[in-house]
């Protein structure tokens, strides 16, 4: 099997949430000489609230993932000078969605709509509530690649790092579902036939078996996608996640596609 192309990083240990209070505390109090005029500003409150009240109208997205998509890889020099301040995963979610981000899946409420992009590996609670949070009407999207090929500023075994390998068997066999994994394959990035055009490298490929717990799924897009209707709620899986791994340097393709994407998984008229 090829191993992860995670690449292990040559540079200083990234600080960790504290440190980076701390540093962007100091920052903050090195404030200009007094000495200084003093500008006189207008209070600026009508763009500030009408951004406010366009977020609160939108739908929460309940969101676990081991990639940096919420907060990025790096050290605080980086962090702070904005160069791993945002990327075009969470600029096209926000668009969207409030995203939320979830440290365990006991902890879904009312989010009608969730996210798992390559989660780490799921405790049996969590397969629980997942599985009875889709049947009682939940959308889910879920991305889980089977040889993840993303880079990361951490070596290979760091917690913070990605998830290398998608462990999310169980979760698949009570819907029906098998993913496989061919390693002999081309490791080139390419694209999946069918209307969703996805970007995909070194992916699985999803197969139906007769184990299902009433979901009924349909195979689309090469095998790479399964929707499933699963109680009152539904499921798309993905069989790789190529497509929100370069989260710096998205292509027109890409950005597209996830477009796309969320558009198949997230039913959002209603809302």
């Amino acid at each position: 099997m090829r191993p992860p192309m995670l690449k292990r990083s040559t540079s200083r240990p990234a600080i960790g949430r504290a440190g980076l209070c701390l540093a962007v505390a100091a920052l903050a109090a090195c404030k200009a000489p007094t000495d200084q005029p003093s500008q006189t500003t207008q209070p600026v409150t009508s763009r500030p609230a009408q951004l406010s009240a366009a977020r609160q109208a939108q739908p929460e997205l309940g969101l676990m993932t081991s990639l940096p998509i919420l907060w990025a890889e790096g050290e605080v020099g980086s962090l702070l000078s904005g160069e791993n301040a945002g990327n075009w995963v969470r600029d096209r979610l926000e668009e969207r969605f409030r995203p939320v981000p979830l440290d365990r899946l006991t902890q879904l409420g009312d989010q009608k709509y969730l996210l798992l992009a390559q989660p780490r590996a799921l405790a049996g609670d969590e397969n629980v509530a997942l599985d009875n949070w889709v049947r009682g009407g939940g959308q889910l999207l879920l991305l889980a690649d089977p040889m993840l090929t993303a880079h990361s500023d951490y070596g290979l075994g760091d917690a913070r790092a990605p998830q290398p390998v998608a462990l999310v068997s169980p979760i698949l066999a009570r819907w029906g579902l098998e993913m496989t994994f061919d390693p002999a394959q081309s490791p080139e990035e390419q694209l999946s036939e069918g209307p969703l055009a996805l970007p995909l490298r070194m992916a699985g490929r999803l197969q139906l078996t007769d184990a299902g717990q009433e979901s009924h799924c349909k195979l689309g897009e090469d095998a790479l996608v399964a929707r499933c209707d699963v109680g009152k709620g539904r499921v798309t899986v993905v069989a790789d996640a190529a497509l929100v791994e370069d989260i710096d340097h998205p292509t027109e393709s890409s950005a597209a596609a996830f477009d796309r994407l969320l558009d198949s998984a997230f039913d959002t008229t209603s809302d």
